[in-house]
């Protein structure tokens, strides 16, 4: 009962605060002047925020302001140990991870193969990391902007440095301000001194890391970035000291992919449409939790031969302050979303838990991350459009768009390319000792660690199975690569997809047009996200964590 409680909180809490953001965020992006910048917007970044952009405009734009952010963080992190603030006296970086670190914030993902306190100058955290969690999170949320502009049937998709403004200053500006506030009054700490040396009450001395911890802790959940400030990430007592900041670090893991949700259906004037799709995604987030929580009731194997009474599940690798709902809760949300923060240590879920946030970074869409969480679902809804339109004989429709051949395979190409990038990263790593020699367990669990790690990669959300030797050059290399690619071309094409729509003439809705307002489009809609990814990834959970599963005792 009290697991139940606590999940109805975090989970209602948030779906009810996301309908009044999704409407205020309509309002912060889509003025209504479309595409026309507010006046302090456009003086700060002058007559490029202004200009009217087509959907190539748009994404050459986004891609090289992304590949300027990438170059300035390879030089901060590179000249780290010169740079000011720095009292821990920081030393360079080996270069592969700084390629990985790079691209890891500059796309949103946040993987992290080091440990913030012991790795990075404050200078580093504030000027590169935390900076790229506001722009690569509004980032996402612009590019859902310009895409529903496109299918709402206007003229252009609006302009991405306008977007960009909007998002970081509007929305995720005044919604960290307010996170953090109320995480440093939970005790998280916010100071720009140096670690701290104590005598702890055996005698023994200890050296205690610090910093502006709830300032980079509040932008880390809310933009669904997820890296941590500490290595242990929100396990850590500085970053999550309490029950009500480990609340609140939940609540903003899903308030505004939740919000973005609704934030589309008002831009392209179907809110019912909105309605269906946010209950999809809603029922696939419940029976990820459900499925969580009842799996991680059993106790572990590693306990068995241990005088220890297990009779309130799993509390392996858990906050003992929180339970062992928590930690799985918190799993779930942090990979349904693309957050990728932890609150647990995944590495020491039972096999069918470990499975669950495998399969939301697999969907990655509900609600998936900032902005793009939409943007993914929007595919898998014109390859249910398409099926259903096939099914009666007819031109596919989606919103007054026909859905040919070009938009499916540009549909199909985005999603095959995100399976193609965690199994064909996976069979490489499995194969090679560039993954076997890196593993602290053999048999199906190891091969886990590997598919969990370019799962994580490929759905830009950064969290980690860890007992896993990451911090090499092949698996920053290749994890680096990989989540470059898997944040652009799910946008790209996606992109090109209502370009293609806006420059053919919209179709008059007819009795004969699928309706995506009600019960029969969400039951298709969910059909083909099954079926996908059911055919795409159960023959790799079949060889990990159902493996491991079926071999226990």
């Amino acid at each position: 009962m009290d697991a139940i409680l606590l999940i109805s909180l975090i989970v209602g809490a948030t779906a009810l605060l996301s309908v009044p953001l999704g409407r205020y965020m309509r309002w912060a992006m889509d003025p209504a002047a479309p595409g026309r910048p507010h006046g302090l917007f456009a003086r700060i970044a002058g007559p490029a925020a202004t200009a009217e952009q087509g959907w190539k405009a748009y994404a050459l734009t986004l891609l090289g302001f992304n590949a300027l952010m990438f170059v300035a963080v390879v030089a901060i992190l590179s000249l780290q140990q010169v740079l000011p603030l720095n009292p821990d006296a920081m030393a360079a970086l080996d270069p592969s991870l700084v390629f990985n670190t790079a691209a890891s914030f500059v796309t949103n993902t946040n993987l992290q193969h080091y440990s913030g306190e012991a790795s990075m100058s404050y200078f580093s955290q504030l000027g590169a990391l935390m900076w790229m969690q506001f722009v690569s999170a509004a980032t996402g949320i612009a590019a859902l902007t310009a895409l529903a502009r496109g299918l709402a049937g206007r003229a252009t998709m609006g302009n991405f440095l306008s977007d960009l403004q909007r998002a970081a200053f509007l929305v995720l500006l005044p919604l960290a301000l307010v996170v953090a506030l109320l995480l440093a009054f939970g005790g998280v700490p916010m100071t720009l001194g140096g670690s701290v040396s104590v005598a702890t009450l055996e005698g023994a001395a200890q050296t205690i890391a610090r910093g502006p911890v709830a300032a980079f802790v509040a932008i880390k959940q809310l933009g669904t970035n997820g890296g941590g400030f500490f290595g242990p990430n929100s396990t850590h007592p500085f970053e999550n000291p309490t029950f009500w900041t480990n609340a609140v670090e939940m609540i903003a893991l899903i308030l505004i992919p939740m919000a973005c949700v609704w934030m589309f259906g008002r831009i392209v004037g179907r809110p019912k449409h909105a309605r269906v799709v946010f209950l999809v995604m809603l029922a696939f987030l419940t029976v990820k939790v459900a499925g969580a929580v009842t799996f991680e009731s059993a106790p572990t194997v590693a306990f068995a031969n241990l005088p220890i009474a297990q009779d309130v599940g799993n509390l392996e690798g858990k906050e003992l302050r929180f339970g062992a709902t928590t930690g799985p809760l918190w799993a779930v949300l942090t990979t349904a979303t693309s957050n990728g923060s932890v609150g647990a240590m995944h590495d020491s879920l039972n096999p069918l838990t470990g499975l669950m946030p495998m399969i939301g970074m697999w969907l990655s869409e509900t609600y998936g991350g900032v902005g793009v969480g939409m943007v993914n679902m929007f595919l898998y809804i014109l390859v249910a459009v398409f099926v259903a339109g096939m099914m009666v004989g007819r031109t596919p429709e989606y919103l007054g768009h026909r859905v040919e051949g070009r938009e499916v395979k540009l549909a199909i190409m985005a999603l095959a390319a995100h399976a193609l990038f965690i199994l064909g990263g996976t069979a490489l790593f499995a194969a090679t000792s560039w993954g076997a020699d890196t593993l602290n367990n053999a048999g199906p669990h190891g091969f886990s660690e590997i598919l969990y790690e370019f799962s994580s990669a490929a759905a830009n959300n950064g969290s980690g199975f860890e007992g896993l030797g990451d911090n090499t050059t092949p698996w920053n290399i290749a994890t680096g690569l990989v989540m470059l690619l898997m944040r652009f071309i799910p946008i790209i094409l996606p992109l090109a997809i209502v370009g293609s729509f806006m420059a053919k003439r919209r179709a008059a809705e007819s009795a004969g047009t699928l309706g995506v307002e009600d019960a029969t489009f969400g039951v298709m809609l969910a059909i083909v996200v099954v079926i996908f990814g059911a055919l795409t990834f159960f023959p790799a959970a079949a060889l990990g964590p159902v493996a491991e599963h079926a071999m226990l005792p």
